[in-house]
């Protein structure tokens, strides 16, 4: 981690809900291919259906992204990040969004890697998984298919700490709180989004919204400090961070 240069990583993280509210939602052909999903998840007594509401969200067949929030550290000094969040209710719609921005910073050709929490088996190939199915392009820089392993630009906070123990799963939650790292206030968890979005008051979808939003920005700021404790560099505070970013110059 030492050699990695934080002004130069898009430290990132998404919230997905499910596509359909409730399995029994779902038409035939979808609850068939659930239940298929799921022969390999579940076993005694469970059904498949009841595990769709905490189990679809995370699958990139039945779920689709909510939020992107995206940190960049402030050039040459690491006393400031900046964020900005792509978020709603339009799947498409966000996606195109932060695919615009991407090409913003691809076209400063100064190389960069993604960072954040367990992206490499979870952030990045959902999103990618969603770019498909939405029918658009997978940029350059998330293309990783045809690279080795260690070509790849990503910076996983989850694969430093397995420090090759490849048994071993921390949540950010329990890093954080381990190395006394302090966590942005929130007033929700990651296992209450199906819920808000879903069965939540619908005159309220756009504050639910924002909330999850919240949410998303305070793990890129708990992940970005997460990056500057294994660097051994000072934590940000709350004043240090900026709600709004451009790609930088």
């Amino acid at each position: 981690m030492q050699h990695i240069q934080p002004e130069k990583l898009l430290v990132m993280d998404i919230e997905t809900v499910s596509v359909f509210p409730d399995y029994a939602l779902m038409d035939d052909d979808w609850k068939a291919c659930w239940d298929s999903k799921m022969k390999r998840y579940i076993s005694g007594d469970v059904t498949a259906a009841e595990c769709y509401q905490k189990q679809a969200g995370v699958m990139a067949e039945f779920a689709k992204v909510i939020c992107i929030s995206c940190g960049m550290f402030e050039k040459d000094q690491y006393r400031s990040l900046h964020l900005k969040s792509f978020y709603g209710t339009d799947e498409k719609i966000l996606l195109t969004e932060f695919l615009l921005f991407l090409k913003q910073v691809e076209n400063r050709n100064i190389p960069f890697s993604f960072a954040g929490h367990n992206i490499k088996e979870f952030d990045i190939p959902f999103i990618c998984r969603r770019l498909i199915v939405n029918r658009l392009t997978i940029p350059r820089s998330l293309d990783f298919q045809n690279m080795k392993p260690w070509e790849t630009n990503i910076v996983d906070t989850f694969q430093y700490w397995r420090f090759g123990d490849y048994k071993h799963y921390t949540s950010l939650k329990l890093i954080t709180k381990l190395l006394n790292i302090p966590s942005s206030k929130s007033d929700i968890d990651g296992s209450m989004i199906h819920n808000l979005y879903w069965h939540g008051e619908e005159h309220t979808k756009a504050e639910t919204i924002e909330r999850i939003k919240n949410y998303c920005e305070n793990d890129v700021i708990a992940t970005s400090n997460l990056i500057l404790r294994f660097k051994g560099l000072p934590l940000l505070h709350q004043h240090d961070i900026s709600m709004e970013i451009s790609a930088p110059d």
